[in-house]
């Protein structure tokens, strides 16, 4: 497991430093919000998933 994700770490300071546009600095910026959000949009579904089903009872 550690291993994976020594191999997962990306700096992405480095890879702005190199970016050929602004097309590429939006794509890192997205690619690091995208799984932060994706996992908040899943605790909020099962936050209202667990309410309802409470509000049923």
């Amino acid at each position: 497991m550690s291993l994976i994700f020594l191999l997962q770490q990306v700096d992405v300071n480095e890879k702005i430093k190199h970016a050929p546009d602004n097309g590429y600095l939006i794509g890192v910026w997205i690619g690091n919000i995208l799984p932060f959000a994706i996992i908040v949009g899943a605790a909020w579904w099962m936050y209202s998933k667990a309410k309802k089903r409470q509000n049923e009872e």
